[in-house]
């Protein structure tokens, strides 16, 4: 371990050993008054006595520091040291030696798993795909800690989300502590300022919302006097792109992914509500409420028809609203014409299907796992050490630490916001990185950069989310069909549900791409996935 730690360690049973000498001194005055003073012996003696198991019991409590090696991947190529500042306040508030393994992003996938091929692991380790074959290996065959029934020893930690502990699960199974991230993060942004010309409110059910993508197409919503606005744009609906038209799904009642139906998990695709919100959608492309060419837009550019006045509503992750705003803002700058304190984009969570009810489409809810390899923490004993660290960097202060520095040092408070200083060199080599760390379990509870009365609301937005989320029964589960076919069945929903929206297909078509899904692997898949979620619901 580095020198300091060894400096470290020498001074702390250096203390060790004078507060075992302090103990012994009490000891023995206490037992020579009991000799000298006979009338108050048992008196003065019982409270010397108590003095010296508290004594005892003191140095009995202090530990020796924990040696902890940790690989985060790191987004720069500057990065706090071993002996930083920031990197010496988290050791003396966790009574710990940390030697970090700094991993570039780029490369992180391959080092992990080259560090896992070797045997020679960290005390923690980040894992960005859980799903990921030589993870689920290795932490199947005993690599890793399972974690879960010990969490709820812990203050923070066991304050961990239950949607969030079963997405970063392996078969129900926790083998690390996730990092948290917004769990109710998808939802609606829409010009403000275009519903206020066109007289409207904010929309609360699916009907308001069409009204809406109509009125941004007829009523000339920017004001220009041309016809030359529509209501939503879409991109392809693959991948991470996939918000739109998942979210607007469950506004109709259809599941996530999968749903289930008398104790048996089923695919989206075969619930009637899945193909009513298809006809809503082919609805909106044949009245021109949508870009004709959703289906090969460039998602890179996705918000420009947005800022540019072009379209009014985008169905993505909610915190695109200020991204569009200060976009939009930008622009008029550099017209002459903004107004700092106006927003011109809003946000919700959603509009109510037809039962009233309001449902969001969830994330993943983390951004990777903390794993801790059972080779280099060998005892329950160091692993509720090791937790209990993890544990300590979720308090409030801690994480404030974490996120932005020293106080005085990286940043000022202004008021109770937190402002960083402008040396960018400085935060880079002594603070940032060393987030990465950080669960925010139960939640982020740090302090904040002041935010714009629009960023307070997505905040505002996003948690209320929670309560409406849609869950994938069938999130933690790793299929071995899907991992040889999954790309071809995939395939084959998108491509029918585009030729349906722009009329290359009607329904019987769609349906006839269904019974080819099934024969490609559908059927299997579906098998499998039934097999993994009745051993996990028994």
């Amino acid at each position: 371990m580095k020198q300091k730690a060894n400096t470290r360690s020498m001074k702390r049973w250096l203390s060790l050993l004078l507060i075992v000498m302090m103990v012994t001194a009490i000891a023995g005055c206490g037992g020579s008054n009991s000799n000298k003073q006979a009338g108050e012996g048992s008196v003065g003696n019982t409270g010397g006595n108590e003095e010296s198991k508290q004594a005892k019991e003191g140095a009995q409590a202090e530990e020796p520091p924990l040696d902890l090696t940790i690989m985060l991947p790191i987004f720069k190529t500057n990065y706090p040291k071993d002996d930083g500042p920031v990197v010496e306040e988290i050791e003396k508030r966790t009574n710990t030696n940390i030697h970090f393994e700094w991993v570039p992003n780029a490369s992180y996938a391959d080092k992990f798993n080259i560090t896992l091929a070797s045997g020679k692991l960290p005390s923690i380790i980040y894992v960005g795909d859980v799903k990921a074959p030589s993870f689920v290996s290795a932490a199947q065959s005993g690599a890793f800690w399972e974690v879960g029934p010990y969490l709820q020893q812990f203050p923070n930690l066991s304050g961990a989300n239950p949607v969030i502990m079963e997405n970063s699960s392996i078969e129900g199974k926790n083998y690390g502590i996730y990092r948290g991230r917004v769990l109710g993060r998808n939802g609606m942004a829409f010009r403000k300022d275009w519903l206020e010309n066109v007289g409207l409110e904010t929309p609360q059910t699916i009907d308001d919302f069409y009204n809406m993508l109509k009125a941004f197409k007829e009523q000339d919503p920017d004001q220009n006097g041309q016809d030359d606005t529509y209501g939503m744009v879409l991109v392809k609906w693959t991948g991470q792109w996939a918000s739109g038209f998942d979210t607007i799904k469950l506004w109709f009642g259809a599941p996530n992914k999968w749903g289930v139906v008398d104790g048996k998990l089923v695919p989206e695709h075969e619930f009637p509500e899945y193909v009513e919100a298809l006809k809503f959608m082919k609805k909106l492309y044949d009245e021109k409420l949508i870009n004709s060419d959703f289906a090969v837009m460039d998602s890179a550019k996705w918000v420009d028809p947005v800022v540019n006045n072009k379209a009014g509503v985008i169905v993505d992750v909610v915190d695109t609203g200020a991204r569009i705003d200060d976009k939009i803002h930008a622009a008029l700058v550099k017209e002459g014409k903004d107004e700092p304190d106006r927003h011109y984009i809003d946000v919700i969570g959603g509009v109510a299907g037809a039962d009233g009810k309001l449902r969001t489409l969830p994330t993943s809810g983390f951004a990777g796992i903390l794993a801790i390899p059972k080779s280099s923490v060998k005892t329950e004993e160091e692993l509720m050490r090791v937790l209990g660290f993890l544990d300590k960097l979720n308090d409030p202060d801690m994480q404030t630490l974490l996120g932005f520095g020293l106080e005085g040092v990286h940043y000022n408070l202004v008021g109770e916001f937190v402002e960083p200083i402008k040396d960018t060199v400085k935060l880079e080599s002594e603070v940032e990185g060393l987030n990465q760390m950080l669960g925010f379990i139960p939640e982020d509870r740090g302090k904040k950069v002041k935010q714009t009365p629009l960023r307070v609301k997505q905040a505002e937005v996003q948690k209320a989310n929670e309560e409406f989320i849609v869950t994938n029964p069938a999130e933690a589960f790793i299929s071995v069909v899907y991992s040889q076919k999954g790309q071809q069945l995939d395939n084959i929903i998108n491509d029918a549900r585009i030729k349906f929206i722009v009329g290359q297909v009607d329904e019987a078509g769609l349906k006839a791409a269904f019974d080819v899904w099934k024969k490609t692997g559908g059927d299997d898949f579906v098998q499998e996935m039934n097999e993994l979620y009745s051993k996990v619901n028994r």
